[in-house]
């Protein structure tokens, strides 16, 4: 008998988030949506299979309210996208304490606290599970030009541990995978001269939201794919062009 599998996605109110809410939902699934507003987000289809959860995934209360709302409507958790972050460019001697600490809480704990509570419900399922969290090619391929130091020990972290995570669960059937987007035309952006962002990357141009969201389904069904960094950049990751 066929069961309609439920998915979680952070920051879903807009830009990526609400892409991914909204390609999940035309895909079947139970979605349950999360960020500060969502439930004022004028992007998001509607649906009686998706719930909206306002919060800062950044307190673990939250993240706890967003899993028992899939449990007790949806009655499981199949899927996670840790879609939530921000990001911050300047020189490293110029991050305040201030910066650090709102990246932490976001990007850190907003990863940690709910995939804590989502690996827990899996292993209960007993029916493994798919993690995505999004993350940054510039972990590993840094930008002449674009200082992001300080938001990398936070993608950067969250890279590693998908990759501990994908070893320490891969017998449960729980695959952990990461997508390194580039520059993306999303709402991050719409203040930055579009010329000097197609110029981060080798091909030359920006990627749109559905590229991500295309990205994030695949390595959330590919069941033979866990511990991947996928890199959708426009080729940034292959080095000085």
């Amino acid at each position: 008998m066929f069961k309609q599998k439920t998915i979680i996605v952070t920051g879903g109110s807009q830009g990526i988030g609400a892409g991914v809410v909204n390609a999940f939902i035309e895909r079947g699934y139970n979605v349950v949506a999360t960020s500060r507003n969502v439930t004022k987000s004028k992007e998001l289809v509607q649906s009686d299979n998706l719930a909206l959860i306002d919060g800062d995934i950044g307190q673990a209360v939250t993240a706890q309210k967003v899993a028992e709302t899939a449990i007790t409507r949806f009655d499981s958790i199949d899927a996670l996208v840790n879609n939530a972050g921000i990001f911050l460019s300047k020189p490293f001697t110029d991050y305040t304490a201030e910066d650090f600490r709102s990246l932490i809480s976001t990007n850190v704990e907003g990863f940690l606290y709910i995939t804590q509570f989502v690996v827990k419900q899996m292993l209960k399922q007993k029916s493994g599970g798919s993690v995505v969290s999004i993350t940054s090619s510039l972990v590993t391929h840094p930008i002449a030009g674009l200082s992001a130091s300080v938001p990398m020990i936070t993608k950067g972290g969250i890279t590693a541990s998908s990759l501990n995570l994908a070893s320490e669960y891969a017998k449960e059937g729980i695959r952990f995978n990461t997508v390194a987007a580039g520059i993306v035309d999303t709402p991050l952006h719409k203040d930055n001269p579009k010329e000097f962002l197609k110029s981060l990357s080798p091909m030359g141009r920006i990627s749109d939201t559905k590229e991500i969201v295309d990205a994030v389904i695949y390595l959330t069904e590919a069941q033979a794919i866990t511990g991947e960094v996928l890199h959708v950049d426009n080729g940034a990751h292959v080095g000085k062009w």
